[in-house]
């Protein structure tokens, strides 16, 4: 008797658990829906990054180039980081002539985890404490189905597209979490949302990095700290190098993005604090889409959007592999690497 009148009322506190879990749901619903809504209208304002710390991969060319110019505009401190030392430098020198902020280069090879230690420590001693982390650099093996693939570029395409993420989060987060202060964003692809041809070692390494920004998102947000903020950026193709050649289907629908104006809605997205950025806008449609369709129209809208032969007249890589020694540069200008290999950023 005593057991049955315990097992009654647990079962009772169970269900009073249950009506409370899905009144919060309701009510989150609602409210997370109507200030969605209101931010259709009235956008977050933009937060202040001047003094900030802005540390950005694969910043020598295309789209990391532009998106530290963007944050430069806004007086944020800028740290560089590229494979490409020449390039680098060439950046480096651009930009101190026409921001009025500072300026940091280190040459650094992003998929390699003890070049990526080493370059943080001397950012820590030389500049001070990442605060917004832009982990842009990224490659493609080309023009090969996945058999053809070379296995050093399917190798490489990994690390520097995914495990540079992981090495770099290690070695600034643990500052971000301390003083509860920080962001972290992620330059994806509309790859990691959707499945390409001809790019199945890049679509799983860009998908494996939105999964790990979303999980570390959650696992800042259990953590309650609510002052480290994260973006993930997909953009469609961007006319940089990375893509050279690459034509879209419809144009209309999903164009060729222009890499000056992604790079401002990309430091738009981060100064208004956006967990997610999509563009063109019409990815958002075609997201939510894809969760509803019987995976066989899913394929036939693949195609009509051009998703079997998107890769067909690419010519920006493959990269040639070149091993190099590159030369000691002075200090707060770079660091001195070994060997390393040369790949086309973002």
């Amino acid at each position: 008797m005593h057991n049955q009148v315990f097992q009654s009322f647990e079962s009772i506190i169970h269900n009073l658990w249950f009506i409370k879990d899905i009144f919060e749901l309701i009510l989150g619903a609602v409210f997370y829906f109507f200030e969605a809504f209101v931010r259709l209208f009235i956008p977050h304002c933009k937060k202040d990054v001047e003094g900030e710390i802005v540390l950005v991969t694969g910043a020598a060319n295309g789209i990391g180039k532009l998106i530290a110019k963007e944050l430069g505009h806004y007086g944020a401190t800028l740290v560089l980081w590229d494979i490409n030392s020449e390039a680098l430098d060439k950046t480096a020198k651009e930009l101190k002539q026409v921001l009025d902020v500072r300026v940091y280069a280190y040459t650094c090879d992003c998929s390699r985890r003890s070049e990526v230690y080493k370059a943080a420590e001397q950012v820590k001693r030389e500049v001070g404490d990442v605060s917004i982390l832009v982990n842009n650099a990224g490659m493609v093996t080309g023009k090969y189905t996945f058999v053809e693939a070379p296995d050093s570029l399917v190798d490489r395409t990994l690390r520097v597209n995914v495990a540079a993420h992981f090495w770099t989060y290690k070695a600034f987060l643990p500052a971000m979490l301390q003083r509860n202060h920080g962001h972290l964003v992620c330059v994806a692809s509309h790859g990691g949302l959707f499945a390409m041809n001809g790019l199945a070692d890049y679509c799983a390494s860009k998908s494996a990095a939105v999964s790990f920004a979303e999980s570390i998102a959650l696992e800042l947000l259990v953590l309650k700290k609510e002052g480290i903020k994260t973006t993930i950026v997909c953009p469609y193709l961007i006319n940089t190098k990375m893509f050279l050649g690459c034509q879209t289907k419809r144009p209309y629908f999903l164009p060729v993005l222009d890499q000056r104006h992604a790079a401002k809605q990309i430091v738009d997205a981060i100064l208004r604090e956006k967990m997610y950025l999509l563009l063109p806008s019409s990815l958002y449609f075609l997201t939510a889409l894809k969760s509803l369709m019987p995976a066989k129209l899913g394929i036939i809208f693949v195609n009509f959007f051009g998703g079997t032969d998107l890769m067909d007249h690419f010519r920006g890589v493959p990269v040639p592999i070149n091993s190099y020694k590159k030369p000691q540069r002075q200090r707060n200008e770079s660091v001195s690497d070994p060997h390393t290999t040369l790949v086309y950023n973002n």
